[in-house]
């Protein structure tokens, strides 16, 4: 058993596809398939079910999966930790961000934390709350910035509240409300309204404040990026309610008001037990920036 062959195996297992994995590992699809029926010689176990359409995890290819990113994921850690053993941190910091974060200047970190170790490669990419903790659990992700921490934890992970902030009303520049009160969750439910998806952290939060106050509403537009929500409210086609610090900085000519009774938002930095070195010198910056107040 090689590491190559792991590496080919959690491809196909990625990506559901040889063809893709294949070219995600710079190779031809003949030899990566050899390879990965040599493992499963070896293993004397299919991994994979294959049909002219689809490929899919076996139970036993489930069990593989888990185990051989453990093993590659070590593997990848060997020459960093050696390196960082002598003073040097290098490797790969792969970061996840949910898109609504405006309460850490991710772009000045990033800047900071490129001048102090030049060495490493940063991976950033957007997703949703959930699937950002799947990817730090399973390691395919350094540190995540969450909008949803499970209540009481997870055993194999950390993590940081960063920010508690209320939720504000997101609004259209000809809004006809008075500027002089707060709006109530009443009032925006009169109004068509856009959120994001049903089930996410995000939309989980707004939800559970409007079932408290029992009061129905209508989310007319599902997003899945803040962009998209202050383009329908930029056009007038519903309102919104987004985190006060992001209000602040690009709500551009939108009109932001207080709710009286809004949710809040909670932001969290979520990392491993056992950080690699590039992901322990991040958090040692983030720490710096937070203690600091930036």
């Amino acid at each position: 058993m090689h590491l190559r062959q792991l590496e080919y195996a959690v491809a196909v297992a990625e990506e559901a596809s040889f063809t893709k994995a294949a070219i995600r590992c710079h190779t031809v699809q003949s030899a990566l398939s050899h390879q990965v029926a040599k493992l499963e010689e070896e293993l004397d176990a299919r991994l994979f079910e294959r049909t002219s359409r689809t490929v899919r995890l076996t139970p036993a290819g489930q069990a593989f999966l888990a185990a051989a990113r453990q093993t590659l994921e070590s593997a990848g850690r060997i020459a960093a930790e050696v390196a960082a053993a002598q003073g040097d941190i290098r490797g790969t910091l792969v970061l996840g961000t949910i898109s609504t974060l405006t309460t850490v200047d991710l772009a000045d970190l990033l800047a900071r934390f490129h001048r102090r170790y030049p060495r490493v490669d940063i991976r950033l990419q957007a997703g949703i709350s959930e699937a950002l903790i799947d990817g730090v659990r399973e390691r395919r992700v350094d540190l995540g910035f969450v909008g949803l921490w499970p209540e009481g934890g997870l055993p194999a992970l950390r993590s940081r509240l960063i920010a508690d902030e209320p939720l504000v009303a997101l609004l259209p520049p000809d809004y006809p409300a008075a500027a002089s009160r707060d709006l109530s969750l009443a009032e925006l439910a009169q109004r068509a309204m856009v959120d994001f998806h049903a089930g996410s952290s995000a939309r989980r939060q707004t939800d559970e404040a409007f079932t408290a106050a029992r009061i129905d509403r209508r989310v007319s537009f599902e997003v899945d990026h803040i962009d998209l929500m202050l383009q329908i409210v930029g056009k007038g086609l519903a309102v919104g309610m987004v985190p006060r610090s992001l209000a602040r900085h690009h709500a551009g000519g939108l009109s932001t008001r207080p709710v009286a009774d809004a949710p809040r938002r909670r932001v969290h930095a979520v990392w491993s037990r056992s950080p690699s070195p590039a992901a322990a010198a991040f958090l040692e910056l983030l720490d710096e920036r937070m203690d600091a107040g930036a």
